[in-house]
C-alpha cells in the first residue's frame, strides 16, 4: 500500500537522521535516493559522511530529476532532498529576464517537478520525502532567492498535501504536524 511521508525543518534539524530511523524501522533494506548535485569539495564530503553513516543494507541511487525512471515498488524509500531536487530542474527551465537580470520560470519548474512527483509516487511504495522549510527565515533582498523560496514553499505545500504523515524537526525534535 502506497503511503507518503514528508519530513521538513531547517537546516541540521535532524531531518536525514530521522528519515533514514524511519526507513530503518520498516525495512531491513531501504532505499537512499540521493538528489543532490555534487558540485564542491566541501558538499561531496557532507556526501561522503552521509552515505557513512548509512550501513550496507542501504540500497543508494543517486538520480538529479528524472526520480520516476526508478520503480521501488514494494520498498521503503528515502528521498534526500526534495530541495536539493528542485534547484536541478533549474538548469532544465527556460530562464527570462527582467531588466536584464536573470529570473526563475517558476511556473515551468513547479509544473514539471508537480508532473515528475506523481509519475514517481505512483507505485505502491513507502516514500520518505526530506525538504528544507527555507520559508521560514528572513526575506531575501535577491530577488532570484525569493523566487526559489516561492517555489520550494509551493512544492512543499503540493507533497504535504498528497502526505499521510507530516513530521516538521526542531532541534533534533520531531512534532508531528500530519
Amino acid at each position: 500500500m502506497k503511503r507518503i511521508i514528508l519530513i521538513t525543518g531547517g537546516q541540521r534539524s535532524g531531518k536525514s537522521r530521522k528519515a533514514e530511523e524511519l526507513a530503518l524501522s520498516l525495512s531491513q533494506s531501504p532505499v537512499y535516493l540521493a538528489t543532490a548535485h555534487i558540485w564542491d569539495e566541501e558538499f561531496k564530503e557532507r556526501v561522503r559522511k552521509h552515505q557513512e553513516r548509512r550501513g550496507p543494507e542501504w540500497t543508494n541511487i543517486e538520480e538529479e530529476v528524472c526520480l520516476s525512471e526508478h520503480n521501488l515498488t514494494g520498498r521503503v524509500v528515502v528521498i534526500d532532498c526534495i530541495t536539493l531536487w528542485l534547484t536541478n530542474f533549474i538548469s532544465l527551465a527556460p530562464t527570462p529576464s527582467t531588466e536584464g537580470e536573470r529570473t526563475l520560470n517558476v511556473d515551468f519548474i513547479l509544473a514539471k517537478a508537480k508532473a515528475e512527483f506523481d509519475a514517481f509516487t505512483a507505485h505502491d511504495a513507502t516514500y520518505i520525502f526530506v525538504t528544507n522549510e527555507i520559508g521560514s527565515g528572513g526575506v531575501s533582498d535577491n530577488a532570484l532567492q525569493r523566487r526559489f523560496t516561492d517555489l520550494q514553499g509551493w512544492m512543499n505545500q503540493y507533497i504535504a498535501q498528497k502526505a499521510d504523515e507530516v513530521i516538521l524537526m526542531v532541534s533534533g525534535i520531531e512534532v508531528k504536524i500530519k
